[in-house]
């Protein structure tokens, strides 16, 4: 049930927002040079690699590693990179590997290739068998200011709670949050 809401919700918001996906699109390409969007190998469900698009936020040629990881995250930032991510449009077209079946609306974040640490914490608890999410408990207790065991801390407890409430709540709490553009450092 939980992966056919996911498609209906997927293709209803990728037909509402084809125009502001659109003007997205634009201004990311004229406000900095490079692709519009930036494709970052994540971890799925079971430790199984995918690609996951965000509009670019930051500039070419920045690392690829947790945006915390950075020593000056701002200095990397396009110059609408900071609204992108405030007002989470730089996660829209991940709306794509919701349809693909790769990500859920609801599920632990997926983390980059490249966090050993939260991967063999999770993969330990058991969260690497979910879906990962365009959100999650951790994301609305926390978002980009949790550390890692308090992370996997929330996404365990996501893992032994999964609802279909539960996963509305979750979404509620989330417009809620980025409505007040809470939580987001970067």
């Amino acid at each position: 049930m939980k992966r056919s809401l996911d498609l209906l919700m997927a293709l209803a918001l990728c037909l509402l927002l084809c125009l502001p996906l659109l003007l997205v699109w634009i201004a990311v390409r004229a406000s900095s040079k490079g692709p519009a969007l930036y494709w970052s190998n994540r971890v799925g469900r079971n430790n199984v690699l995918f690609k996951m698009p965000k509009f670019r936020s930051m500039r070419v040629g920045t690392p690829a590693l947790a945006t915390h990881l950075l020593q000056n995250p701002t200095d990397y930032l396009t110059p609408i990179g900071g609204f992108l991510r405030k007002s989470s449009l730089d996660e829209l077209p991940q709306l794509w590997n919701i349809l693909k079946g790769e990500m859920s609306f609801v599920g632990p974040r997926p983390a980059l290739f490249n966090q050993e640490d939260l991967i063999r914490l999770r993969t330990e608890q058991g969260v690497h068998q979910l879906t990962p999410g365009l959100t999650g408990w951790a994301q609305i207790n926390g978002r980009d200011e949790i550390p890692i065991p308090l992370k996997v801390s929330l996404d365990c407890e996501y893992l032994l709670k999964q609802s279909l409430g539960f996963d509305l709540k979750i979404m509620v709490l989330t417009l809620v949050k980025v409505m007040r553009r809470e939580d987001v450092t970067h």
